[in-house]
């Protein structure tokens, strides 16, 4: 690994690198980023989800599979429902901080909840 002249942070591997812009490949859709803002902001059902994004339930339902499976997000049973939250306080903090700058810089306040759609995302 080679050190950088920036503060002297070392080069991550380059396999964390590509687990990184996998993840980051993931959220960019606007459609799973505004899945992933909404969990931030706490845990809901698909179909909870479906009505906040104005997504449709099959398509909603896909997204969240694949945000599953990449460990972005996690699923628990409660009764008949599958509930859905973001447990990765990393995965929070970045997409909060990503989307409230980018929110502030167009005008809106980062505590309404904004669709993704109105940022022109």
């Amino acid at each position: 690994m080679s050190t950088g002249s920036g503060g002297g942070f070392q080069d991550p591997p380059a396999e964390v690198l590509a687990e990184a812009a996998a993840a980051f490949g993931l959220l960019a859709t606007p459609a799973r980023l505004h899945i992933v803002w909404a969990l931030a902001q706490g845990e809901s059902d698909v179909t909870g989800l479906a009505e906040r994004v104005g997504g449709t339930l099959p398509s909603v339902s896909q997204h969240l599979t694949k945000l599953k499976l990449a460990g972005l997000v996690r699923s628990r049973r409660e009764g008949r429902r599958q509930i859905y939250l973001v447990d990765d306080p990393i995965v929070v903090t970045v997409v909060r901080l990503m989307v409230g700058q980018l929110a502030e810089r167009a005008g809106h306040s980062a505590r309404t909840p904004v669709r993704l759609r109105e940022l022109g995302a």
